[in-house]
């Protein structure tokens, strides 16, 4: 057994499997490699080759190894250009791997020669040799690489095991498979296994070539129409015929091939074409063939635009463009942050929910410009056809593509940003609901396969970034909203309003305006003065304006008085503007009995709500005035027996509900009124009015209220502290479980305010009602 044992240097091959009588070059490139083809050239011209188990691996170890190979002899070596080596080896035995010997140069290996075990049954082996022969003879003929010498030079081949060997050199197989027959060292296993690959190969040819008389065929067609349509165009151009029509179809053609389009929207717009030249020019279908034409050719199916992902140039283009908005830049930061790491990230969906002129649309153009996306827009106001998200069918007169597909064109490339405005502002009727149309194209696990009514073809909406702006979220369909992530942007403080003014506004107007930058400049106060007494907003358009009115009538001044330039100051302010329109220090200067100041969230951003109680006498009616919906009525209907059957702590008489009537009124009573956010706010006023107590003026309210007296949380409770501290009120009381939501209101605001937290109608009358023997003291 010791004889059979050798140790040799090994060369590992990448896709290549030798057998024992086969001879092959190959080239050898690497340093390993070459070392021990130099040792090998030392020892005998004795080399063992095996194969890798992946070949992908370019410095493999010895796990990387398969154990059974070949040991060859080199026959020849031939140097060529740039470090490599062809070598020229012949096939000698099998051999496996006993160890690998220590050497850091070279892949050495001691090994065990594998002999071919005879065949027991000697009937079975030559019964086997005569089929594989048969199998291998039907492989020849059917196979075009191979020469049917092949089957000479195995005909003289008596040995099974070397019979399989030369005959599986022969055969274009997976290395996995002929590895397989190379580690079969039992003969009639061997033979086995090379008789079902033999047949295997044949079937697989027959199919090959059975293909290949079928694409053969439908060729010689293609030949075939294409000569003889070129024979008819030369007729027809010796003839004059149709040269217009011609010429169209032949641009047509062009533009198709140019475009780029995917597979089935080349088939379909050749189809459309081959339709188109077979009608005439006065065929009313014609022209509808053509507008389908020129969409296909024009939406962008392929066109993309690199996604800029610098995190720190998108960061400084959303801080440079918008101030404030922390929330919105934030997040688009984690979408920039985590598709730079995953690079296949689908394209988010952002709805971006609050009042007017906060810069919601504005802030989507900025979110392109930093993630280097084409921008579109598609107002969604007003609309209430399904047809004008998915288009009209073609058998319509005057069809065209959805504004889907019509923003896409617009765009001029597959991932643009698309910003949905408005969309809750969308209505619908007999025609269909466009909300429902939508619910596939903000869905980003079914847009990928968008399919347009006009189209007729899938478009794939998966790598666009949507943004949708809504001023409210109660109009939007539940499961419209559920495709969405949610980012409220809240109105604006008086700081922030400054700092926008400053940075972006007046250098905006001034721009538009035509005037050099130093001509018109704002004193710092003068901006104030404008925000304080000119505007009371969420947003910033209504600054913008007066802003806009100031630098105009600045204009008229220069030119009339002939003036280099002017400074704005507060008095110029108030020449140009007029009258001051709000008065903050004028609210509620005086604390009053009935008269509760409540807050409000609209979709215009918080509001004041003054609520007003009077008492009367009567037989216990309760009259509600303002336009109040149906929430508000039950929060007043609720405090009243609220009231009633808790009159003894509050010192009111047993019989109010018996001989007086209570009047409630929240005025403005054009504008209607409801939410579940007022239910403390006429509480306090009912008390405050049957009490006689007056209500201190610096406090504001909002909260719900339960028929046991307790506090319910609300929402929006930013906006509403914003729109306390725009009216100057000092003291705000809110539920008790909206101190968690604190933390959102700015530090400058929240560092002005007193927010005092209540979990019961005790708590609020106790911080809100004016107490009888404090006015004694």
């Amino acid at each position: 057994m010791e004889n059979n044992k050798k140790i040799l240097p090994l060369i590992p091959l990448r896709g290549l499997i030798i057998f024992p009588q086969m001879v092959l070059h190959f080239d050898v490139g690497r340093e390993k490699s070459l070392l021990a083809l130099d040792e090998a050239m030392l020892k005998e011209q004795k080399i063992f080759l095996t194969s890798q188990k992946e070949a992908k691996v370019e410095e493999p170890d010895e796990d990387d190894i398969k154990a059974i190979g070949t040991i060859c002899n080199v026959k020849q070596i031939l140097k060529l250009p740039g470090d490599t080596v062809r070598v020229l080896v012949e096939g000698k035995e099998r051999a496996r791997i006993v160890e690998f010997k220590e050497n850091d140069s070279y892949f050495e290996a001691e090994v065990e020669v594998l002999q071919d075990e005879d065949c027991e049954d000697e009937k079975e082996c030559e019964a086997l040799m005569r089929s594989i022969k048969r199998s291998f003879e039907e492989y020849l003929r059917i196979s075009n690489n191979q020469s049917m010498e092949a089957l000479l030079t195995v005909d003289d081949i008596e040995e099974p095991g070397r019979y399989a060997d030369i005959i599986c050199s022969y055969i274009e197989l997976k290395d996995e498979v002929k590895q397989e027959i190379l580690e079969a060292i039992d003969v009639i296993e061997r033979l086995e296994k090379l008789l079902i690959i033999l047949k295997n190969e044949v079937e697989i040819l027959k199919v090959e070539k059975k293909i290949g008389l079928k694409v053969k065929t439908k060729i010689d067609k293609s030949q075939k129409e294409y000569f003889l349509r070129e024979q008819l165009k030369a007729i027809q151009e010796e003839l004059g015929e149709n040269d217009d029509e011609k010429k169209e179809i032949n641009e047509y053609s062009e533009k198709i091939e140019k475009a780029k389009l995917p597979k089935e929207v080349k088939e379909k717009a050749l189809y459309e074409l081959n339709r188109l030249s077979r009608m005439g020019n006065f065929s009313a279908e014609s022209g509808v063939i053509r507008t389908y034409l020129d969409w296909l050719i024009e939406i962008p199916w392929t066109k993309k635009t690199k996604d800029s992902l610098d995190i720190k140039k998108a960061r400084k283009i959303l801080e440079d463009e918008h101030y404030g908005l922390e929330d919105v830049k934030e997040r688009i930061v984690e979408y920039l942050a985590v598709k730079k790491i995953s690079k296949s990230l689908k394209g988010p969906i952002l709805c971006l929910v609050g009042p007017p002129g906060v810069g919601k649309t504005s802030i989507a153009r900025s979110v392109a410009n930093a993630v280097n996306r084409n921008f579109v827009r598609m107002s969604l106001g007003g609309v209430r056809d399904e047809a004008e998200i998915r288009g009209h069918r073609r058998t319509y007169v005057g069809a065209i593509p959805g504004r889907i597909i019509y923003g896409m064109n617009k765009a001029k490339s597959k991932n643009p940003l698309f910003l949905l405005d408005e969309i809750d502002k969308m209505s619908n009727d007999f025609r269909g609901n466009p909300a429902d149309a939508l619910l596939e194209v903000l869905d980003s696990e079914q847009n990928g396969t968008f399919r347009d009514h006009f189209l007729e073809l899938d478009y794939d909406l998966s790598q666009v970034m949507f943004i949708t702006t809504a001023n409210r979220l109660d109009t939007i369909p539940r499961p419209l909203l559920d495709r969405m992530e949610i980012i409220q942007v809240s109105g604006y403080t008086y700081e922030e309003k400054f700092n926008i003014a400053k940075r972006h506004l007046i250098p905006k107007q001034i721009s538009e305006h035509n005037m050099k930058e130093n001509k018109i400049t704002f004193s710092n106060s003068s901006i104030y003065y404008i925000i304080e007494k000119y505007t009371r907003e969420s947003g910033v358009r209504s600054l913008e304006r007066n802003i806009a009115t100031v630098i105009r009538k600045a204009i008229t001044d220069i030119v009339e008085n002939n003036k280099k330039n002017i400074h704005v100051t507060v008095n110029h302010i108030k020449k140009y503007l007029g009258a001051e329109i709000f008065d903050g220090d004028a609210l509620n200067k005086e604390d009053k009995v009935g008269v509760v100041t409540g807050l409000a969230w609209t979709g215009y951003g918080g509001d004041t709500l003054p609520v007003e109680v009077t008492v009367m006498k009567g037989n216990g009616k309760l009259q509600l005035t303002g336009q109040l919906g149906d929430v508000m009525k039950e929060s007043a209907q609720t405090g009243y027996s609220y009231i009633r059957a808790n009159r003894e702590k509050y010192n009111i008489t047993e019989e109010f509900y018996e001989k007086f009537d209570m009047h409630v009124h929240v005025p403005e009573g054009a504008v209607p009124k409801d939410g579940p956010s007022a239910g403390i706010t006429m509480v306090t006023a009912m008390v405050s009015a049957l009490s006689g107590q007056k209500v201190k003026h610096e406090v504001a309210m909002t909260g719900e209220v339960t028929l046991t007296g307790r506090v319910l949380p609300i929402g929006g409770l930013k906006e509403k502290s914003l729109a306390a501290y725009r009216a100057g009120i000092k003291t705000i009381i809110i539920p008790k479980a909206n101190v968690k939501d604190v933390k959102k209101i700015p530090k400058s605001i929240i560092s002005k305010m007193k927010v005092i937290p209540v979990e019961n109608v005790e708590d609020v009358l106790h911080n809100a009602l004016i107490e009888e023997n404090n006015d004694e003291d």
